[in-house]
């Protein structure tokens, strides 16, 4: 039996897993943020609610394990920031702990019981708040030790041309220090910013979204473009990483007709041609961060 915990800035999803088909969630709790001693109880006070002790912990978490020092870097979680997790809670608990980030854990769990299944290479992107990705090869994570191995949303290649008509696009700044990373317009607070360089309208994502599946000019001029500046870098990582299947989740993936839209204008960017869609809607129904999380321990713990 595996303990799987996906934990965020605001909250500890827990479930107990015993095979990849066999994952019963546990609830919710909030998360301690500032205070490491407060959030190892919450896990022990976890450990204590499942049905028999765990053979393992298996984490998502939002934040990047570097694959270099071991040491996390968590801006949502403070107190577990710059710290060895795995080995510290490790110490804490007195049981084995994996920890993987939450876009890694996602793409997993499509690999594993998504929209993935039955592919050798799964490249899942997440189109949320901002844009997150991980990339799984045979079922494993290709960054296992850490990293950022499918982080397609931080790099400044980012087209500065996009539509037809063209029209000019800044590099905006990103969060990351650089500038014009497809983080910057990939997310819905990026397309609220694409929004209002090309229309001068301060206009929430959904608004534009939903303006855009009901016909309304400046909203529909938005998205082309946004669809046309993100379907390049996302072409690009799919010809680098040969993946076969994108599975997209995230609040964006929910946009009327923006899947099929980014679908068709990436397969005609890449080398390979397909006659079925590429990018396509999740499907994993369970959370994906607890699915992947189960899955990860389960490969590392259970079958090892």
């Amino acid at each position: 039996m595996i303990l799987a915990l996906d934990i965020g800035g605001s909250a500890i999803k827990a479930a107990w897993a015993d095979e990849p088909d066999a994952i019963t969630p546990m609830g919710r709790i909030e998360t301690p943020r500032t205070d490491f001693a407060a959030f190892v109880e919450t896990l022990r006070g976890i450990l204590a609610a499942m049905p028999s002790r765990p053979e393992a912990v298996s984490i998502s978490i939002c934040g990047v394990t570097d694959i270099e020092t071991g040491r996390m870097i968590c801006a949502n979680v403070p107190c577990i920031d710059g710290r060895l997790l795995d080995a510290e809670l490790q110490a804490a608990l007195g049981l084995p702990v994996t920890v993987a980030n939450d876009a890694d854990c996602f793409a997993l769990a499509e690999a594993g019981l998504g929209a993935g299944l039955g592919h050798d290479v799964v490249f899942g992107i997440i189109l949320g708040t901002g844009v997150g990705g991980g990339l799984v090869v045979d079922n494993r994570l290709a960054n296992r030790r850490g990293g950022y191995a499918g982080e397609w949303g931080h790099a400044t290649i980012l087209a500065t041309s996009a539509g037809t008509p063209p029209v000019e696009i800044p590099h905006f700044p990103c969060g990351c220090g650089r500038a014009g990373c497809v983080d910057t317009v990939g997310g819905a607070r990026g397309v609220e910013k694409l929004h209002m360089h090309l229309s001068g309208e301060a206009r929430d994502s959904r608004e534009i979204v939903v303006g855009w599946a009901g016909g309304d000019p400046a909203a529909t001029r938005t998205m082309e473009i946004y669809v046309d500046l993100i379907a390049a870098p996302l072409a690009l990582a799919v010809n680098i990483t040969g993946a076969s299947i994108v599975p997209v989740g995230g609040g964006m993936a929910g946009a009327p007709g923006l899947i099929p839209a980014l679908d068709k204008a990436v397969r005609s960017r890449i080398l390979r041609q397909l006659d079925r869609p590429l990018v396509v809607p999740a499907q994993c129904a369970l959370e994906p961060g607890l699915v992947g999380a189960a899955l990860l321990g389960l490969d590392r713990f259970a079958y090892a």
